[in-house]
C-alpha cells in the first residue's frame, strides 16, 4: 500500500521540474539574444565613428609670416671696442731734490687741466746755478764785444797805414772766433740752468685725471723718479676689429669716415673719426683693425675703460631683404612659403645685423617673399600650411 502511494506522488513532481528547466533555458536564450544585439549595435556605432573621422579633413598648421620686399639697404657695421685715453703718462722729474709741496689737485682721482701746478721741488740749488750761468753769459757777451772791438781797431790801423794785414792773427780774428764760441756755450748753459729751474715745478702736460700718486712732501727724489700717473680726459681713441664680410661692406677708403659711438644701451654718446684702418690682419684674431679718434665728447659721456659699440655706415646693397632676426634658425636657414602655401627652406647670405633685424641678399629674380617669423624644428620642405600674416 505504502509503495503505491509513493509512486503516485513522484509523477507530478517530475513534470514540474521539467517545466522549470524549460523556463531557465528560455531566459538564457533571451539573454544571449539581447547580448548579441548589443554587440552588433556597438560594432555598428564604432564603424560609424570611424567613417566620420575619415570624412572630416585634418586642419592645417598655422604659420606666422611676414611679407618682405627687396629694397636698397645701406649696410651698417657694428663692432665692440674699449675706450682708451689718447695720452697716458707716468709723470716723473728731470731734477733731484727734496719735495717741497704736493698740491691737493695732485691727489689720486682729481681732474686737472693742462698747466696746473701739481708738485714743487726745493729749488735753491737751481736758482744759484741759473745765476752763475747768467753771469757767465754776461761775461761771454763782454768778451765778444772786446774781441770785436780789437779786430776793428786792427783793421783801422792797417787801413790808415795803407798796409795789408799779413795774417788773421794780426787782425785778432782767432780771438774773435773764441769769443763767439764762448758766447754760444754760455747761452746754452744759461738755457739748461733755466730749464732745470723750471723742472722743479711739475705741471700737468694735458687735461687729465690723476690715477696714481707716488710722492709725498719732504721726500727726497732723484732725476727720473716717478711722481704721478695721469690719463687723458679730453681726447680718446678706439681700436676695433671687423671680419672679412664686414670689411667688404665698408666704403673705401675708410680713413676720414665718421663713426657713431654707442653705449651699452645702444644710445649714441659721441662721434669718432677713423684715423686709419685695414692694411694688415691681426696676427691672433685674423681681423682687420680700425683706429678711431673720439671728437669733442661731452663731459662725462665718454669714460676711459668703458666698453662701447662702434657703428659705421657702409655701402648701399641694391636688392636686400630686411627680416626679423627670429626668422633665421640656429642652423642658419629661413623658411618661406611658395605660391601654394608650401614651406620651402633656404640658406641665406646674411649681409649684416641691425638691432633685432637681419639683412640678407635677395635671391635672383625674387622681389617678394612670405617668410616664417618663428620657424619650428618640425617644419618639412613641401609641407602645406595655413599662413597667418603679421606686421613686419
Amino acid at each position: 500500500m505504502s509503495t503505491a502511494k509513493d509512486l503516485d506522488v513522484s509523477k507530478p513532481s517530475d513534470g514540474k521540474e521539467q517545466a522549470d528547466d524549460r523556463g531557465k533555458w528560455l531566459w538564457i536564450l533571451l539573454a544571449l539574444f539581447v547580448l548579441s544585439a548589443v554587440i552588433v549595435f556597438i560594432s555598428q556605432l564604432e564603424d560609424t565613428v570611424e567613417i566620420n573621422e575619415l570624412v572630416t579633413p585634418p586642419s592645417l598648421p598655422e604659420v606666422s609670416v611676414v611679407e618682405v620686399v627687396a629694397n636698397a639697404e645701406q649696410a651698417e657695421i657694428l663692432s665692440l671696442s674699449e675706450v682708451k685715453p689718447r695720452w697716458s703718462v707716468n709723470l716723473g722729474t728731470a731734477v733731484s731734490g727734496k719735495v717741497e709741496k704736493v698740491l691737493d689737485r695732485a691727489l689720486t682721482g682729481e681732474p686737472v687741466k693742462k698747466g696746473d701746478l701739481l708738485v714743487e721741488i726745493e729749488n735753491s740749488r737751481y736758482v744759484a746755478e741759473l745765476a752763475a750761468a747768467e753771469q757767465t753769459l754776461q761775461e761771454a757777451r763782454l768778451a765778444l764785444l772786446q774781441a770785436e772791438n780789437a779786430t776793428h781797431l786792427a783793421r783801422e790801423d792797417f787801413k790808415r797805414n795803407g798796409q795789408e794785414p799779413p795774417n788773421d792773427l794780426a787782425l785778432k780774428l782767432p780771438q774773435l772766433g773764441i769769443a763767439r764760441s764762448a758766447l754760444t756755450s754760455a747761452e746754452a748753459s744759461e738755457r739748461a740752468a733755466r730749464k732745470q729751474l723750471e723742472d722743479t715745478i711739475i705741471v700737468a702736460p694735458f687735461d687729465a685725471y690723476v690715477t696714481g700718486r707716488y710722492v709725498s712732501p719732504g721726500q727726497i727724489i732723484n732725476a727720473g723718479d716717478r711722481l704721478l700717473r695721469l690719463v687723458d680726459r679730453s681726447a680718446f681713441e678706439l681700436v676695433t676689429e671687423v671680419g672679412l664680410r664686414d670689411w667688404a661692406l665698408l666704403r673705401k677708403p675708410v680713413a676720414g669716415q665718421i663713426a657713431h659711438v654707442l653705449d651699452q644701451h645702444g644710445r649714441e654718446i659721441a662721434k669718432a673719426k677713423v684715423r686709419r684702418g685695414g692694411g694688415f690682419l691681426d696676427e691672433q684674431t685674423r681681423l682687420f683693425k680700425l683706429f678711431l679718434d673720439v671728437e669733442n665728447p661731452k663731459d662725462g659721456s665718454v669714460l676711459s675703460g668703458d666698453f662701447v659699440s662702434v657703428r659705421l655706415n657702409g655701402v648701399i646693397v641694391e636688392r636686400a631683404f630686411d627680416l626679423p632676426a627670429s626668422s633665421i634658425t640656429q642652423e642658419g636657414y629661413l623658411w618661406h612659403l611658395d605660391g601654394e602655401d608650401r614651406l620651402q627652406r633656404f640658406e641665406p647670405a646674411i649681409l649684416f645685423e641691425r638691432h633685432d633685424r637681419v639683412v640678407i641678399k635677395a635671391p635672383e629674380n625674387v622681389s617678394q617673399w612670405r617668410v616664417a617669423v618663428t620657424p619650428l624644428s618640425s617644419f618639412l620642405p613641401g609641407q602645406t600650411v595655413e599662413p597667418k600674416p603679421v606686421v613686419n
